[in-house]
C-alpha cells in the first residue's frame, strides 16, 4: 500500500513587513479586518501591495492603516479613480482598540502592520504592538541568527 501524503495548505500570505520585524520587538499581535475597494482586492489577489513603511494610527476610537501602497492594475476599470496610498480603515473590537491606544501612549511603543493575508474569502491585516529596537539590539539579533546557522552546519557535518 502506498502512503498518501498530506496536501500542504496553500500559502495565504499576501504581503509581509520585513522591515518592521527588523526594526521592532513585536510584543502582541491583533487580527484586523480591512475596509477595501474592489480594485484594491483585485490587486491584492495578484500580490501587488507593499507594507514596507506602513503604520497604524488610532483616531477618534478608530484604527487606520497609513502608508500601505496598493499598485492599481492596468486592466482596472477606466471610470474608477485609483489612489494607491489611500488610508484604509481597520476593523477591530473596542477592547482591542483600547489596548492599542493605551499601549501606544507609552514611550517607545508603536503600532505597525506586519502582514496581510487571506482568511477564507476576506483579507485580514496582522497588527502588532511593537517597541523600537536600538542599534545594538539589531546587531545582537543578527549575531544570534548567524550562530544558529553555524550550529546547524556543525551538527550536520558531524552527523555525516
Amino acid at each position: 500500500m502506498a502512503k498518501s501524503k498530506k496536501a500542504k495548505a496553500p500559502d495565504t500570505t499576501i504581503a509581509r513587513n520585513k522591515k518592521a520585524i527588523h526594526d521592532y520587538f513585536m510584543e502582541e499581535n491583533f487580527e484586523a479586518g480591512m475596509v477595501l475597494l474592489g480594485w484594491e482586492v483585485k490587486s491584492m489577489r495578484q500580490k501587488k501591495v507593499q507594507l514596507t513603511d506602513s503604520y497604524v494610527i488610532i483616531k477618534n476610537g478608530e484604527a487606520f492603516l497609513l502608508g500601505c501602497n496598493v499598485v492599481p492594475l492596468n486592466t482596472a476599470s477606466t471610470h474608477v479613480v485609483c489612489e494607491p496610498d489611500r488610508t484604509k480603515k481597520l476593523l477591530l473590537h473596542k477592547k482591542e482598540l483600547a489596548r492599542l491606544f493605551s499601549s501606544t501612549q507609552q514611550k517607545g511603543h508603536t503600532c505597525v502592520a506586519t502582514k496581510l493575508y487571506w482568511k477564507g474569502h476576506t483579507i485580514k491585516c496582522q497588527v502588532s504592538l511593537a517597541k523600537g529596537k536600538q542599534e545594538h539590539d539589531k546587531r545582537d539579533v543578527v549575531k544570534d541568527r548567524e550562530w544558529a546557522i553555524e550550529k546547524q552546519r556543525v551538527v550536520r557535518h558531524s552527523n555525516r
